[in-house]
């Protein structure tokens, strides 16, 4: 990892932790491409009541804006701890390049959170979750893929 790396995953963890003094949740995401910061985010969820208001998110959100273009194609998310399920999977709908992150999992159990419990949840067959998900057959269910491939004009993602 080179000297940026370094700084920008500093940058992180100070985000996260001016995030706690100020009432939030130790998280703390930097965004940049070419060099330079296109966004970052804190933990919004508390003060959001917004359970989607993770700090990578909310730096997704804010360099999708700044940007213009819903791809982040050539950025790298530095994030203070390492992405939960949710910022991971908005990382890769987002189209980054790299994700770099400090603490791990593990930390942040230790710190009372429970991403490493989703990530485990992921593993287990979805009949033995505790919250039931699953599909139910209904009369055009493809209908809204039948206009999206219809469409000409669409942008595509």
């Amino acid at each position: 990892m080179t000297h940026d790396h370094h700084r920008w995953l500093e940058r992180a963890i100070a985000l996260a932790t001016e995030n706690v003094a100020a009432g939030g949740g130790p998280f703390g995401a930097v965004i940049v491409r070419d060099g330079a910061v296109l966004a970052e985010g804190q933990n919004r969820v508390t003060r959001d009541l917004d359970p989607t208001a993770h700090a990578e998110v909310v730096a997704i959100r804010r360099a999708c804006a700044d940007a213009g273009d819903f791809s982040l194609a050539g950025a790298t998310l530095y994030a203070s701890c390492e992405p939960c399920p949710l910022c991971l999977a908005a990382s890769l709908w987002a189209r980054v390049d790299r994700v770099v992150f400090a603490a791990d999992r593990v930390d942040a159990a230790r710190g009372g959170f429970d991403d490493q419990a989703f990530y485990a949840l992921f593993e287990q067959p979805r009949d033995t979750w505790p919250t039931p998900v699953g599909a139910l057959a209904v009369p055009g269910a493809f209908a809204p893929f039948e206009a999206w491939l219809a469409k000409g004009d669409r942008t595509h993602y």
